[in-house]
């Protein structure tokens, strides 16, 4: 099962979920900001995989939603996820988060 490290703030976590549930993916959703405890687990991440991370830090994302597989492995790219498995991404929300406008 995934584990998707992401905000209900954020509007691209609120399209992947949207999406997962929508195609049965099945998830636990880590609100990073919850806790402090959470935001370090997603910490964690982003600090220890710098290729999965390091092209969203330098332009200004934070890089959510992060999902994390049961093996450790990180993407934060949900929709060619989705589109690999032969599934169409929706999106609930138009919005965006980032200083750039896409992505949060």
């Amino acid at each position: 099962m995934f584990k998707i490290y992401g905000s209900s703030k954020c509007p691209d976590c609120i399209n992947c979920k949207a999406n997962f549930d929508e195609y049965k993916i099945e998830y636990e959703f880590i609100d990073v900001l919850d806790s402090l405890k959470n935001l370090k687990k997603f910490l964690h991440y982003r600090d220890n995989h710098p290729e999965v991370f390091e092209r969203l830090i330098k332009i200004g994302d934070i890089g959510l939603p992060a999902i994390v597989d049961e093996n450790e492995n990180v993407f934060t790219d949900w929709e060619s996820y989705l589109k690999e498995k032969n599934l169409n991404p929706f999106y609930v929300t138009g919005e965006s988060c980032s200083i750039g406008g896409k992505g949060c």
